[in-house]
């Protein structure tokens, strides 16, 4: 599944839209037989101004493609878990945050 250039969404009046926003990670990746994870994939994305917000598609009947703003630390959350497909690299998709050795 890709993500139409054309998807965007107004919330709380501020707009929304993948044309001019960074795709940051996601959980699509080739398994050998399709893109898809159960139906459905997810993908990050980080707009110009630094918001932070996740398109989710869906294969399903009844379902609907989505798009939902999300907090830094729930992108943060979602890059360092479940969206293993890396597009660009940590300090690039959160710029303002400070990553120590363990």
């Amino acid at each position: 599944m890709q993500v139409s250039e054309k998807f965007s969404r107004v919330v709380n009046r501020r707009r929304y839209s993948v044309a001019s926003s960074t795709l940051l990670a996601s959980d699509a990746y080739w398994d050998g037989h399709n893109w898809e994870r159960r139906g459905r994939n997810t993908f990050l994305y980080k707009t110009a101004k630094g918001a932070y917000f996740v398109v989710s598609l869906t294969q399903w009947q009844g379902e609907q493609d989505t798009l939902e703003p999300v907090s830094e630390g729930d992108a943060i959350d979602l890059y360092e878990g479940a969206l293993c497909e890396h597009e660009v690299g940590y300090e690039d998709a959160f710029p303002n945050v400070t990553v120590e050795d363990a």
